[in-house]
């Protein structure tokens, strides 16, 4: 990407430009808040920016940070109140050593927390990520928030419906069109024999493995499944809670297995057929947009945070607990290669329209910017 596209941070009557200083403070530390943080974080260093993380070292989000360039503070949010204020003072300690021009604040806790230290003295961006504060708490909040930023139209309604009625940024999500390309089918063969999988109807459900993220619904609709295509594999991708107990019950099933968590998920996109995201509950998914930028099709439940991202055509949405909805979906496409094919290449232009990464950074990088601007002004 030329230097022209990537904004620097000018000082007012200052023909050069110096460094800009972000603060990112999240937690989790993993799943989809960490993606967001680290394409965010990877995209600041690329532009020559100083970028700080403070978050907990219980999750591989400041470990990757680090391998990035960025500068990582290991933040403990603790639990009950005494937690609350160890972690307060811990952030405190942070923003001074730091001394950052923005302060961006990812998810609910850190949310929270942040703002309480920060006070909306350096200007203070919060991504709710889907987990915001309750309703109290957050209109309390609300004047030490200098931007929201949400992901969608509908998450910043629902934002605002909790007293988040403040200045707000709708940024679409954007995925990695680089890292993230579309595979003919000879190399769906190829992917699968690089991954020791059989060459047999693959469907592929990647996620952080936690009840919300629906995998038991996934596993519960499987039996139909294989019902209807005898030689179907699923293979189910990531960590978390939910582990233990997803391993139990697709040991119990014909072609269904764990994976676990995986460095190489490109390549598993690949493999597949189609991409299942049975999410019972969701603000915002990447692994649709993922696998949509891969070509593969999507069959998804009918939740907010996909509902804003799948269009018509790219795959197929079903309702939640409707168990043969999802494996009739889930078999159609794994019978059915030319549709999975349209099916594909229908999500891949529509998040080459709408989620391309280095767009969505780029209008990061303006609200940043502009927030700055308004401060200094």
């Amino acid at each position: 990407m030329s230097v022209s596209t990537r904004p620097s941070v000018r000082e007012p009557g200052d023909p050069g430009s110096r460094r800009l200083h972000v603060l990112h403070v999240a937690e989790p530390v993993d799943g989809g808040v960490a993606a967001v943080v680290l394409a965010q974080v990877r995209d600041q260093v690329e532009r020559g920016w100083s970028v700080s993380v403070a978050c907990p070292s219980t999750g591989p989000l400041g470990f990757a940070a680090r391998l990035l360039g960025a500068e990582v503070h290991w933040w403990d949010l603790g639990t009950g109140t005494a937690g609350g204020v160890r972690a307060a003072l811990l952030l405190a300690e942070v923003l001074a050593a730091t001394g950052p021009d923005v302060v961006h604040l990812h998810a609910g806790r850190a949310g929270v927390v942040g703002r309480l230290v920060v006070r909306n003295r350096v200007p203070t961006l919060v991504e709710p990520h889907g987990h915001p504060a309750a309703a109290r708490t957050e209109r309390r909040l609300a004047r030490w928030t200098t931007e929201l930023v949400c992901a969608t139209e509908g998450e910043r309604s629902r934002a605002a419906a909790l007293g988040m009625t403040g200045p707000a940024s709708v940024l679409s999500p954007g995925v990695d069109l680089v890292r993230l390309q579309p595979l003919e089918e000879r190399d769906r063969v190829l992917g699968r024999r690089a991954l020791a999988l059989p060459d047999v109807p693959t469907a592929l459900c990647v996620g952080r493995l936690t009840v919300d993220k629906g995998q038991r619904d996934l596993l519960a609709a499987w039996p139909r499944v294989r019902a209807q295509v005898p030689d179907a594999a699923l293979h189910l991708l990531g960590d978390g809670p939910d582990r233990p107990v997803l391993e139990r019950l697709a040991a119990e099933l014909e072609g269904a297995r764990v994976v676990g968590r995986r460095s190489d998920v490109p390549t598993w996109y690949g493999a597949a057929d189609v991409v299942v995201v049975p999410s019972r509950s969701e603000e915002l998914s990447l692994v649709p947009l993922e696998a949509m930028a891969s070509a593969r099709s999507v069959v998804a439940t009918r939740v907010p945070g996909i509902l804003d991202t799948v269009p018509p055509g790219a795959g197929a949405l079903v309702e939640v607990d409707d168990h043969t909805a999802l494996a009739d979906a889930v078999a159609e496409r794994l019978t059915d290669p030319e549709r999975v094919e349209d099916e594909g290449w229908a999500g891949r232009a529509h998040v080459e329209a709408h989620h391309d990464a280095a767009a969505s950074a780029n209008a990061l990088a303006r609200v940043y910017l502009k927030v700055l601007g308004a401060r200094r002004r």
